[in-house]
């Protein structure tokens, strides 16, 4: 069913349907990672789904914003989420493969790019989802991590940065995939669901061509002991 809902406060609203998947907590999180400046001209948001991400960034920046969505399903959500926020002369979204954008777009493009990606492979044993749409938006079916970070290495400028989420469980393999393609990791927040409990996700930020040396920062905590929004998540919201 097509609901349309709040993304943060009142500001961005955002159409979803219960048979395909709704946007995640990590989609406003790693908006509110990326750090952009005023010399930040052009971003490019991948796995875009109902475009959370390129909606939220749209409120702290006046860059263009590109999304990429593959499924037609979704990517019709996100055409009018754009559209009910007004922002069309902002945010273009693309009906297109990430595997097919050195075909769409010249090499040495973009400032930022942002990317909430599927998180699991696709090996023969994977637990997959009946619903396709749900399937491909969280198996590697159609994009690897190789073919993610070779086409970021391409698109990105020297000294762009590529901003991402992704499973905890991964982090030492997307280290040594980013840095095989010349995308040096700069600084990692993890991402823990309470209190003394391990991290399941982190966020990242690598940089094209960039110096070696990594920081760690402090970790973001979601839920209160009883298990309520801690108050830096519900700022975020509001």
């Amino acid at each position: 069913m097509l609901v349309l809902n709040d993304i943060v406060g009142k500001d961005l609203k955002i159409y979803q349907d219960d048979n395909f998947f709704k946007f995640s907590l990590e989609s406003i999180l790693l908006p509110n990672f990326v750090n952009v400046n005023y010399k930040d001209k052009l971003i490019l948001d991948l796995c875009s789904g109902n475009c959370p991400i390129p909606l939220i960034l749209s409120q702290k920046t006046k860059a263009k914003i590109y999304a990429v969505e593959l499924q037609r399903e979704i990517y019709n959500l996100g055409k009018k989420s754009i559209e009910i926020n007004h922002k069309e002369q902002q945010i273009t979204l693309l009906n297109e493969d990430v595997c097919n954008l050195k075909k769409v777009f010249k090499g040495d493009l973009f400032d930022i790019i942002t990317v909430n990606p599927p998180y699991f492979k696709n090996l023969e044993k994977s637990l997959k989802n009946k619903n396709i749409v749900k399937t491909l938006a969280r198996h590697e079916d159609k994009l690897t991590l190789d073919n993610l970070f070779d086409i970021c290495f391409y698109l990105l400028k020297t000294n762009g940065s590529l901003y991402i989420v992704h499973r905890t469980e991964r982090l030492v393999e997307i280290i040594e995939k980013l840095k095989f393609y010349h995308l040096n990791p700069k600084c990692i927040q993890f991402i823990y669901p309470f209190e003394g409990r391990e991290s399941k996700l982190f966020m990242l930020k690598a940089t094209k061509y960039g110096h070696d040396g990594i920081k760690i920062l402090d970790g973001v905590y979601i839920h209160n002991k009883d298990g309520t929004y801690r108050r830096e998540i519900e700022k975020i919201f509001k």
